[in-house]
C-alpha cells in the first residue's frame, strides 16, 4: 500500500493528480475502474515494474487526486487528464491498462490520439452499454441517502457482487478502498464520479475500433453481471488485432478475482507484443509468443461417469 502523502502530483487542467511511477523501461499507464483507485494495481505494477516503466494515475476525483467542484469527470475528460500528465511527463509511447472505466480511458487515449502502442482491456466499458444499472441506480439516490454509512455499505455491495471470492479482499484493503470515498467531501466526490458516467465517448465507436493496428489483449470474468461476456466478444469482433480470454469463474473485478492467472499473462503479453523481445530460450526473433486462450471444454467440470459418457462416442459422432 502506498501512502497517499509519498504519492507524485501533477497538475492537469481539471486538477491535480495523484500518482506512482515506479521501474524503468517503456512505460505502462495503468487505469482503474470505479469506485477503485490506483490501489487496484498493488500487486500488477510491481510485476511489472521489473521490466517497464509503470505509471498509475488515480482519475481526477478519485483515489488521492483533486476532487474538484464544477469540472468535467467523464470518460473523454479523464482520457484529457491523462494525456496532460503523461505529456507533462515527457511519455510519448506507451501501452495502456485499463479495467472497467479505466478500460473506457484506454480505449479513447487509443482511439482519439496518437501514442499507444499495446492496450490491455479487463471487464472494459464499452460501446452503449454503460453506464450499468448500478451505476444508474447510484445516480439516482436521494438527497437523504447521500451519505457515509450508505456509500460505504454500497462499495461492500459493489464488491460483494463483482468478485466471485470477497476474502481476497483483507479488513485493510478494504479500508484503503473505503478512505478515498469518507467524510462529508468524500462522500460529495463519490456521486460527483457516479453522475459524471455518462455513457459519453464511446458509442458508434465500431468502425474507429476496426482501425487499430495496436495489439489489443481482453480479459473478461465468465460471471460479470455488470458487463456481461457478450460485451467482450463484442469488442474482440471489433478489433482486427485482438484476443479475447474469458476467465470462468470469475466476475467483474478480475484484478481481484485472478491477478495470480492474468498478471503473468498481461506481463508477458506486454513482453512479446509490446516490446516485442523474444522469451529466453525461444529463439523468436518477432518477440510473438502462442497463448491459447478460450473457455474450458464441457468435460472439464463434469463427474468422472459423466466424462466418461461425454467421450463415449461412435465413428459418427453419436452415443
Amino acid at each position: 500500500m502506498i501512502p497517499a502523502d509519498t504519492k507524485r502530483r501533477a497538475r492537469t487542467s481539471g486538477g491535480e493528480l495523484a500518482y506512482t511511477d515506479e521501474g524503468d523501461g517503456p512505460v505502462v499507464v495503468l487505469l482503474h475502474g470505479f469506485p477503485q483507485s490506483s490501489f487496484v494495481w498493488r500487486d500488477l505494477g510491481p510485476l511489472l515494474s521489473s521490466r517497464f516503466r509503470v505509471i498509475a494515475p488515480d482519475m481526477l476525483g478519485a483515489g488521492d487526486s483533486e476532487k474538484p467542484v464544477g469540472m468535467p469527470l467523464g470518460l473523454v475528460a479523464q482520457a484529457g487528464y491523462v494525456r496532460e500528465l503523461l505529456e507533462g511527463l515527457g511519455v510519448d509511447r506507451y501501452a495502456a491498462v485499463g479495467h472497467s472505466v479505466g478500460g473506457g480511458v484506454a480505449q479513447l487515449l487509443a482511439l482519439d490520439g496518437e501514442g499507444v502502442d499495446a492496450m490491455v482491456l479487463m471487464s472494459a466499458t464499452a460501446f452503449d452499454a454503460w453506464p450499468t444499472r448500478l451505476t444508474r441506480e447510484i445516480q439516482a439516490t436521494p438527497p437523504e441517502q447521500k451519505v457515509e454509512p450508505f456509500v460505504h455499505a454500497g462499495i461492500r455491495a459493489v464488491l460483494l457482487a463483482g468478485m466471485s471470492d470477497t476474502d481476497r479482499i483483507t479488513p485493510d484493503q478494504l479500508v484503503e478502498y473505503l478512505r478515498p470515498w469518507s467524510g462529508p467531501e468524500g462522500v460529495e466526490a463519490f456521486f460527483r464520479f457516479a453522475d459524471a458516467m455518462d455513457g459519453e465517448g464511446l458509442s458508434d465507436r465500431e468502425d474507429h475500433l476496426a482501425k487499430l493496428e495496436i495489439p489489443v489483449l481482453i480479459f473478461w470474468g465468465e460471471e460479470d453481471a455488470f458487463y456481461p461476456p457478450a460485451i467482450a466478444e463484442r469488442l474482440n469482433a471489433a478489433i482486427p488485432t485482438s484476443t479475447l480470454g474469458v476467465l470462468p469463474g470469475c466476475r467483474h473485478f478480475l484484478v481481484e478475482d485472478a491477478i495470480g492467472t492474468i498478471g503473468p499473462m498481461i506481463y508477458e503479453y506486454l513482453r512479446a507484443r509490446y516490446l516485442r523481445e523474444p522469451h529466453g530460450g525461444h529463439g523468436d526473433p518477432s518477440g510473438i509468443v502462442t497463448i491459447q486462450l478460450e473457455r474450458r471444454p464441457p468435460w472439464v467440470d463434469l463427474a468422472e461417469y459423466e466424462e466418461d459418457a461425454w467421450h463415449d462416442v461412435d465413428e459418427e459422432g453419436e452415443e
